[in-house]
């Protein structure tokens, strides 16, 4: 399993860890990732992502897993993230429709 947010994208980046007589050495900063379950509203269901703190933060500000999903890029959510993106749309624009 990859250390990868499945709605933003965030990954590992890397950096130097300076000790205190300045050597460095490479490092990982790893993104603080939760298994989290979110409820689609239009869909009726809840789904299990494995998403990051501040990605957390975004869909309470957003609105939900519904709105935040809907405007997100392609490139950025995973497989499962852009199955429930295509299955969002689909049943908004049912809803629209009648």
């Amino acid at each position: 399993m990859s250390r990868r947010c499945e709605l933003t994208g965030i990954g590992p980046m890397v950096g130097n860890l300076v000790s205190h007589s300045n050597v460095k050495t490479k490092r990982r900063f790893l993104p603080s990732l939760k298994k989290v379950k979110l409820a689609s509203e239009a869909l009726g269901q809840s789904y299990t992502l494995r998403i990051s703190n501040a990605a957390l933060r975004t869909l309470d500000f957003k609105g939900g897993l519904d709105p935040f999903i809907v405007k997100a890029d392609d490139e950025k959510l995973s497989v499962a993230a852009q199955r429930i993106k295509r299955q969002v749309k689909a049943k908004l624009a049912e809803q629209a429709a009648a």
